[in-house]
C-alpha cells in the first residue's frame, strides 16, 4: 500500500450468502470492530440484504455495495437491478465483472464494459475485477488477459470517472479455491495493471487508482499481501462473513 498516493479499500463480497436477519446480525458485529478503521470499508451484499444493510450502517464508516448491475436503466430483463435503481436506495458501490459473474452467468468483457458505463452514469462507485484462469497463467499470458480486460472495460471511461473506479485483481483459480497468489505475485499483476492505466491515463491517474487483490485474501494472509507497494486492499470473500476475520483485514489496512 502506498496511502500517500491512494486510499486502502478493504471490501466485502458477501456472494449468495445471509438472510436479511443474518444480515443486521453480521453488520451489528461489524460495526464497532472496525470503526476506528484507516481505510474505506465497504460491504458487497445480496440484492435483498441492501435495505437491512443500509438501515444499519447508518452512522458508521461502513459503506454498502451490490455485487452486480444491469447495463440498461429499464427494460424486459426480468430478474435484473438497474444501477438507477440501486443509486436510488442510497447504494454508493457496486462489483461489475466478478469471475463468478464470467464463468457462470455469460459475463464478457464487452457486458463488463456496458455495466462501467451504466454504474459511473448512475452516480456509482465500481469495483472492477480482472483476473486469469489457471490454465492462461500456466500458458504465460496472464499480463495480456489482464490488460485487454482492463483496457476493454475502462473503453470510454473518462480520467474524471476513473477516480470513481477501483480494480480489484481476482486471479480465478485462487477465488474460492483455498489457493492464494503468492504476494509476489499479487503485487506484480497490480503493479502491470496500473502500468495499462498509467498509458491510458497518465501517470498521476494511475498512482491514485486503489488496485485490490481477490484472491482468498483472509485473516492470515492480508498482512503479507497489504505490505506490497501496488496492493492497496481487498475484495474479501469467505472471511467477509466473519466479522473478527473481516476486522483483521481491515485492521491490517489501516497500519
Amino acid at each position: 500500500m502506498n496511502k500517500q498516493k491512494r486510499q486502502a479499500v478493504i471490501a466485502g463480497n458477501w456472494k449468495m450468502n445471509k438472510t436479511r436477519p443474518e444480515a443486521k446480525a453480521l453488520i451489528e458485529q461489524l460495526k464497532p470492530l472496525v470503526k476506528d478503521a484507516d481505510c474505506g470499508v465497504v460491504i458487497c451484499v445480496p440484492y435483498t440484504n441492501l435495505e437491512t444493510a443500509l438501515e444499519a450502517v447508518k452512522g458508521s464508516n461502513i459503506k454498502v455495495g451490490a455485487e452486480n448491475c444491469h447495463w440498461a436503466k429499464s427494460g424486459a430483463f426480468t430478474g435484473e437491478i438497474s444501477a438507477e435503481m440501486l443509486a436510488e436506495m442510497g447504494v454508493e458501490y457496486v462489483v461489475i465483472g466478478h469471475s463468478e459473474r464470467r464463468q457462470y452467468f455469460g459475463e464478457t468483457d464487452q457486458t463488463v464494459n456496458q455495466r462501467v458505463r451504466a454504474a459511473l452514469d448512475a452516480g456509482l462507485r465500481v469495483i472492477l475485477c480482472v483476473g486469469e484462469l489457471l490454465e492462461q497463467r500456466e500458458q504465460g499470458i496472464t499480463e495480456e488477459i489482464c490488460a485487454m480486460q482492463t483496457k476493454i472495460a475502462l473503453g470510454g471511461v473518462t480520467k474524471e470517472e476513473l477516480s470513481r473506479i477501483i480494480i480489484a485483481y481476482e486471479p480465478v483459480w485462487a477465488i474460492g479455491t483455498g489457493k492464494t497468489a503468492t504476494a509476489e505475485q499479487a503485487d506484480e499483476v497490480n503493479g502491470l495493471i496500473r502500468s495499462v492505466v498509467a498509458k491510458l491515463y497518465g501517470e498521476e491517474a494511475a498512482q491514485a487508482l486503489t488496485v485490490q487483490y481477490g484472491g482468498s485474501m483472509n485473516a492470515k494472509n492480508a498482512q503479507e499481501l497489504l505490505d506490497k507497494e501496488h496492493v492497496d486492499g481487498g475484495l474479501i470473500g469467505g472471511a467477509s462473513l466473519k466479522a473478527e476475520d473481516f476486522s483483521i483485514i481491515v485492521k491490517a489496512a489501516s497500519r
